[in-house]
């Protein structure tokens, strides 16, 4: 069978390896977060190789000890495969400095999917918490922070109320502070980019 392969879309100067990537990086600008494309590749050994698709700047983990200022990479799937997860996993186990996973790892990934789909914000946490929580049988989840401080907990990407990019836990502890106003925007313009124009995507106003 021959694999379907997506079509190269620019944005900003880079021809990203998809749309889908191309609509998160239209998601991470709306929010003012610092981004880098496939900035490096790694070596992981026993032959394997990995090539994160986004590497953040400059995040806040409102979850579990809460960390400012941290590196968070992400890893952009419509398909995952058990290759994807063998590169995640090991990748991420390489952030901890010993055996006890404590903390936000160094090496830390969030795998994210489709931009979630809903009318209000209410909706796109919802969406977020399915997949957060969907059971893949051992591969990581989309949205979840177990890629980021080992514990199977949803993590939502949004901005605070101050303005800062975040990953969000997934109750009202964590939530709260969340300005889903301007959260909810980001996720419409990523949704609703058109790239057919050249670099700079067509986009909807928000209501």
């Amino acid at each position: 069978m021959t694999r379907i392969k997506a079509i190269q879309t620019e944005y900003k100067g880079y021809k990203f390896r998809s749309r889908l990537e191309a609509r998160w990086a239209v998601f991470f600008d709306t929010l003012g977060v610092k981004w880098e494309y496939e900035p490096e590749g790694y070596d992981l050994g026993n032959g394997i190789y990995y090539l994160p698709d986004f590497l953040l700047h400059d995040v806040t983990v409102n979850h579990g000890l809460f960390k400012r200022h941290c590196d968070i990479y992400v890893e952009v799937k419509g398909v995952m495969t058990d290759e994807d997860v063998r590169k995640i996993i090991c990748f991420s186990d390489l952030g901890y400095d010993d055996d006890d996973r404590f903390g936000v790892s160094k090496t830390a990934v969030l795998v994210v999917g489709n931009i979630p789909d809903g009318e209000d914000m209410y909706e796109i946490l919802g969406n977020l918490q399915t997949e957060a929580y969907h059971d893949h049988h051992g591969w990581p989840n989309f949205y979840n922070f177990e890629t980021i401080d080992g514990d199977h907990f949803g993590a939502y990407p949004g901005i605070d109320k101050h303005g800062k990019f975040s990953l969000f836990g997934d109750d009202s502890n964590y939530l709260w502070s969340m300005d889903e106003r301007a959260t909810e925007r980001a996720y419409r313009m990523a949704r609703q980019a058109r790239f057919e124009h050249g670099k700079t995507p067509r986009v909807r106003r928000f209501r």
